[in-house]
C-alpha cells in the first residue's frame, strides 16, 4: 500500500477512486504513567511513555486505515491527514484519514 501526504503519487496516475477512508483508536493515558510524567514535568524533557502511547496509536490507525482501504481494492492512500480530539478526561482519539485510489 502506497501512503502519501499529497494529492498524488509522483510518477504514477490514479485509475481508480474508491472514497474516503479512515481509521481510529482511542487512548487512556496510564495512572502510573502519569504519576511519572508530572515529575518529569517539574524538570523538563521529553516524556516517553506518551511519546510511545501516541506513535502506537498513529500506527494503529494507520492500520486501521490500510485494511479499509485494501478491502475496497486500493493500492494506495492520497492526501493523508491526522487528526485529534479528547473523548474523556484522560482519554483522546487519534483518527487519519485519506483518499483510497487505484495508482499504476
Amino acid at each position: 500500500m502506497i501512503l502519501t501526504n499529497l494529492e498524488s503519487v509522483p510518477g504514477k496516475s490514479i485509475t481508480d477512486h474508491f472514497g474516503i477512508v479512515t481509521g481510529s483508536t482511542v487512548r487512556a493515558k496510564h495512572l502510573g504513567k502519569d504519576i511519572l510524567a508530572g515529575f518529569k514535568n517539574l524538570v523538563g524533557g521529553e516524556l516517553q511513555s506518551y511519546t510511545e502511547l501516541l506513535q502506537e496509536a498513529r500506527s494503529e490507525a494507520m492500520q486501521r486505515m490500510q485494511e479499509q482501504a485494501a478491502q475496497m481494492g486500493a493500492n494506495a492512500i492520497i492526501n493523508i491527514r491526522f487528526a485529534t480530539s479528547s473523548v474523556a478526561q484522560g482519554a483522546s482519539e487519534i483518527y487519519v484519514y485519506g483518499t483510497a485510489v487505484t495508482v499504476e
